[in-house]
């Protein structure tokens, strides 16, 4: 396995906060159709992480990000604008629900799990940019290690002995003599010939002996703490697991498994876990972006009895998360002065408001997204990258055949969608998932049966398939 020609390696992207407004909200535009407003203030604010950086020591400091607040009915596109932003940022960044969390002494999620999910999340990232940088030395290490196994060295002369010299004579099918090299020059062409024979995959299936070391010890799992109880994290199964002595174990691996295993290994050995920690808890502090979904969930009048009795509770520990605190970590305290928190919420039964008056001082800004009308579903069953009618496409080409929509089909399921969630419930673009789903199902189940390699979908089959379905209240209500 060999690294790819530098021709071939793209160049880092960069990250969304080095990049302007106007082309942080182009990017987001391949995904997501319309909520313009939304998406620049979403793109100012990321932007102004960059500027912050820019500033002078002074000034850093005190330059604090102005939280989002995002308002709208579901499925108009606060979700996937998470979704997306956790794609292109280049930063820690982590989407987490506020329903999940409950008040300090209720069994559940604290609010401080979700700046420990953060940097969670920036391990990971920056581990992944370290090891691209030395992949290609720990392949080369890795190929080295296999060869070892498949052709051990020669057994080393005894110290202090001096053997008589052994001279190889190879008679050529001329009839010349002519004496062979040394062992050593024996032994390193043998192995520049199996390189070559793995690097050509010829040698995939043949098995080779590790010597591994056991990731934890089964005895041990029963220490972990619940997930529902959490506190600062300090793993004591990985404190024991120190404290215990190192077992190993020899395993038999194909060469295809052991290429693998052994560029871990020599990742893990060549990549320093103390700078990645480093790192990591800085970008945290410094470029941590946390999308807090469903925060319209925490938020009503104060309850003395049932299962919304802490929803105020979680206002209150959210509270000095957001405005700025140290928070324990198992890699490190962590400062949270300069994440950026962007919520999201319906707001169906209660409104911004509701929101304790200190926790909306630190979200200053606050963006209405509209509802999808007809003409933005056409939009979005078309336009985007990722768009629903690409993906059936992709499905059926799956079985050999094109699948073609016309344009009088695509807008007709788009208004069977609109007309679906104005009779029943407004669920916003989710409507279109249901609506596809039922007008795709026999094609789809018969699909591999079918001999034709050319499927067209238009208006009238869309009529036909869904316009009972849509007229029909108790059908509508089950079935879309």
């Amino acid at each position: 396995m060999t690294s790819p020609p530098p021709d071939s390696v793209q160049e880092p992207l960069p990250w969304l906060e080095e990049l302007p407004p106007r082309k942080i909200v182009a990017e987001l535009d391949r995904y997501i159709v319309g909520q313009d407003a939304a998406k620049k203030a979403i793109a100012i604010a990321i932007r102004n992480r960059w500027r912050r950086s820019q500033a002078p020591d002074e000034l850093r400091d005190e330059i604090t990000p102005s939280n989002i607040i995002l308002i709208g009915p579901t499925g108009v596109g606060k979700t996937e604008i998470a979704r997306r932003l956790a794609r292109l940022a280049g930063a820690p960044f982590v989407k987490v629900e506020a329903s999940r969390f409950t008040e300090v002494g209720y069994v559940g999620r604290d609010v401080e799990s979700m700046v420990r999910d953060l940097v969670d999340a920036a391990i990971s990232l920056v581990r992944a940019e370290r090891e691209d940088e030395v992949y290609g030395q720990a392949e080369t290490a890795a190929e080295e290690r296999l060869l070892d196994l498949l052709l051990p060295a020669p057994p080393p002369k005894p110290e202090g002995a001096e053997p008589e010299e052994q001279r190889v004579f190879v008679a050529a099918p001329g009839g010349d003599v002519s004496q062979d090299a040394p062992e050593e020059t024996r032994h390193q062409r043998s192995r520049e010939k199996l390189r070559q024979m793995l690097r050509d995959g010829q040698m995939e299936e043949r098995e080779v002996e590790i010597e591994t070391t056991p990731q934890s010890y089964p005895a041990f799992e029963m220490l972990q703490q619940p997930p529902t109880m959490e506190g600062p994290d300090v793993n004591f199964m990985e404190m024991l697991q120190e404290m215990m002595p190192k077992r190993t174990k020899r395993r038999k691996f194909r060469v295809s498994d052991a290429r693998r295993y052994l560029i871990d290994e020599e990742l893990r050995r060549l990549v320093d876990q103390d700078d990645v920690v480093n790192e990591a808890l800085d970008r945290v502090e410094n470029h941590g972006i946390i999308f807090v979904d469903e925060i319209d969930k925490v938020t009503g009048p104060a309850q003395q009895i049932g299962p919304d009795i802490s929803r105020e509770g979680v206002q209150r520990d959210l509270l000095p998360i957001v405005e700025g605190s140290t928070v324990q970590t198992r890699y490190g305290y962590v400062r949270t002065d300069h994440i950026l928190f962007i919520a999201a919420g319906a707001f169906h039964v209660s409104k911004p408001s509701d929101l304790i008056p200190e926790l909306q001082g630190r979200f200053p800004i606050r963006v209405e997204l509209t509802p999808l009308t007809e003409a933005d579903f056409v939009r979005i069953l078309s336009e985007p990258e990722n768009a629903l009618l690409k993906q059936y496409q992709a499905l059926v080409a799956a079985e050999g055949v094109k699948l073609e929509f016309t344009d009088d089909a695509v807008r007709a399921v788009a208004r069977f969608s609109a007309q679906a969630n104005e009779r029943v419930e407004n669920i916003g673009a989710r409507r279109l998932q249901t609506v596809m789903a039922t007008l795709m199902e026999d094609l789809l189940y018969d699909l591999p049966n079918k001999t034709t390699e050319h499927v067209k979908v238009d208006g009238a089959l869309v009529e036909q398939r869904l316009s009972a379905i849509v007229s029909d209240d108790d059908l509508r209500r089950y079935i879309i």
